[in-house]
């Protein structure tokens, strides 16, 4: 009994330990920066969680500006290069290069003969050459993409940068390798340190429509709207039709202002759009700011013109130097030539948000803001969402924090099906080892079942022998018993005149007689008894 509880516990010991092995495998850490199947969950929960916060690709419909365009190659191993003139010398805290997209009937929107190769270099006044502050090598999967590409550059400094493209992208329309570039921005800190900046480039095509053009590279124009996926819906302020009220801005006390951004009105949103990008928008509008509430000390902040359509977007972005002031005021020096109807007496003014910046800090964030002469009103288009903080589609973020908003999006959309498709492998695995698991389990259940069986079967036949021989051992003492009575019997014939002699033969045939009888009542029972070996010390002691 013992033997064989032992080798049923080996058994299924071995058995529990395969099967532990076999689904511990399928949970081996491998690939993925050798996470685990657990760790991999969260990793694209974490991933899903964090792409609800982040702003959406929104991207822009209608007439603009698309960027630059180098001249075409036969060959991707070509050089191309854009330097933009940052003026004075200073710290570089990051580069994003916006792509230009293309639509493609495929895939869908995709950036278009953007660089994989090539290099960024920033030098100052007394250094033409310069140094490398970052390199494609090290930025991982460029393409393919839609969003902005950030580059950090810790510690870089300069007053210029250079971006050297080596290696070029074949341009969808015909397969050319060009290099094309919606806009270049240099931060440091919040300021973008290359709009509107100088700029040479090592080739530049313009084309008849006026939409490419190396100037466009820091125009601050770019093909996405800014749709935040946090903050409430604020619809654009728009004057009543044919009036041009001037728009004032108390910013609650003086600061040394610097940049302005203009959010333009919500063109529409269908596709196409029903304007073609000048709704509300002056041709020439003057921005001036002022110590005293009257303008009475105004200085001109800021002279925009629009001569073509493609000198507007959804955010106007320009520098000025800067002008200490409190009040801001919008005074349109002539109506817009409202191209998208052509009737000039349908003009107006309006903006989505105003953003006026001192430090890189909006400073008109909330502050209240006037019309002259004041005029009739849509409750929904209220002065106040001028400077409200949102747009039509959400909160209204800064430049970079909304651009690495993008960038990040990108990073983890390119991830996402990484991680999703590392998971799927890992559970069609375990899947497999949990058929193989069952498999064992049950081969291993029929076996420990057999073995049972078996060993039960065994059993019966070791007991059948044992009581054969028992029962032939007590067979042999009844026949004993009853031919020593037979003999007594014969010795008690020949002393029937001895009384003595014949009394003690009796009594000696009486045992005989009782034995012999126990004896056969002993051996009917065993033989009928269902238990195996119930007394096997008195069975062996009776059959000695």
């Amino acid at each position: 009994m013992a033997i064989r509880g032992a080798i049923i516990l080996a058994i299924l010991t071995g058995g529990i330990f395969l099967t532990l092995k076999v689904v511990s495998s399928s949970d081996e850490p491998r690939g993925m920066g050798d996470l685990s199947i657990t760790h991999l969950e969260e990793r694209l929960q974490s991933i899903d969680d964090e792409l609800t916060r982040l702003a959406q690709y929104s991207l822009r419909s209608g007439i603009g500006s698309i960027g630059y365009r180098s001249n075409p190659h036969g060959q991707s191993k070509s050089k191309e290069w854009v330097e933009i003139d940052l003026g004075e010398m200073g710290p570089i805290d990051e580069v994003v290069l916006v792509p230009t997209i293309w639509r493609d009937t495929d895939k869908g929107f995709q950036a278009d003969a953007f660089p994989t190769g090539f290099r960024v270099l920033a030098g100052g006044p007394d250094d033409p050459s310069g140094r490398v502050i970052a390199e494609s090598q090290f930025l991982g999967q460029i393409l393919p993409r839609v969003a902005p590409l950030r580059i950090a550059t810790p510690g870089a400094s300069g007053s210029w940068i250079r971006i050297e493209a080596s290696e070029l992208s074949a341009r969808a329309f015909d397969g050319e390798f060009v290099l094309h570039l919606a806009e270049v921005l240099v931060f440091r800190g919040e300021e973008n340190l290359a709009l509107s900046r100088p700029l040479r480039t090592s080739s530049n095509i313009n084309d008849g429509a006026g939409a490419w053009d190396q100037r466009f590279l820091v125009d601050g124009f770019m093909p996405y709207l800014m749709d935040a996926a946090v903050g409430s819906k604020s619809l654009a302020y728009v004057s009543e039709i044919g009036t041009l009220p001037e728009l004032q801005v108390d910013l609650g006390e003086a600061f040394n202002l610097s940049r302005l951004h203009l959010h333009t009105v919500d063109q529409s949103d269908t596709v196409p759009q029903a304007y073609a990008g000048d709704l509300g928008l002056p041709d020439h509008l003057a921005i001036e700011g002022a110590l005293q509430p009257d303008f009475s000390d105004a200085q001109l902040l800021l002279d925009y013109r629009q001569e073509r359509i493609n000198d507007t977007g959804p955010i106007i972005m320009r520098h000025f130097p800067e002008v200490r002031s409190r009040y801001v005021r919008f005074l349109s020096k002539s109506p817009s030539s409202q191209i998208s109807t052509s009737r000039p007496d349908l003009f107006r003014i309006g903006f989505a948000e105003i953003e006026i910046f001192s430090d890189g800090q909006n400073v008109a964030l909330n502050r209240r803001v006037k019309s002259l002469p004041e005029t009739n009103i849509d409750p929904e288009r209220s002065l106040s969402a001028l400077t409200d903080g949102h747009n039509l589609y959400g909160k209204i973020l800064s430049t970079r924090a909304w651009l690495h908003e993008l960038s990040r999006r990108h990073e983890l959309e390119t991830e996402r099906p990484q991680v999703a498709g590392e998971l799927n492998r890992r559970y069609a695995r375990q899947q497999a080892m949990l058929h193989r698991t069952t498999w064992l389990a049950a081969g291993l259940a029929v076996s420990i079942g057999f073995i049972l069986l078996l060993g039960h079967i065994l059993r019966l036949r070791q007991a059948a022998a044992i009581r054969q021989r028992f029962a032939a051992d007590l067979h042999d003492e009844l026949g004993a018993d009853l031919h020593t009575i037979g003999l007594l019997c014969d010795l008690s014939k020949d002393s029937v005149d001895s009384r003595d002699e014949l009394l003690e033969l009796l009594d000696r045939m009486r045992v005989f007689t009782e034995r012999s009888g126990t004896a056969a009542r002993y051996c009917t029972n065993m033989l009928e008894a269902k238990g195996l070996c119930e007394d096997l010390v008195e069975e062996m002691k009776r059959s000695s």
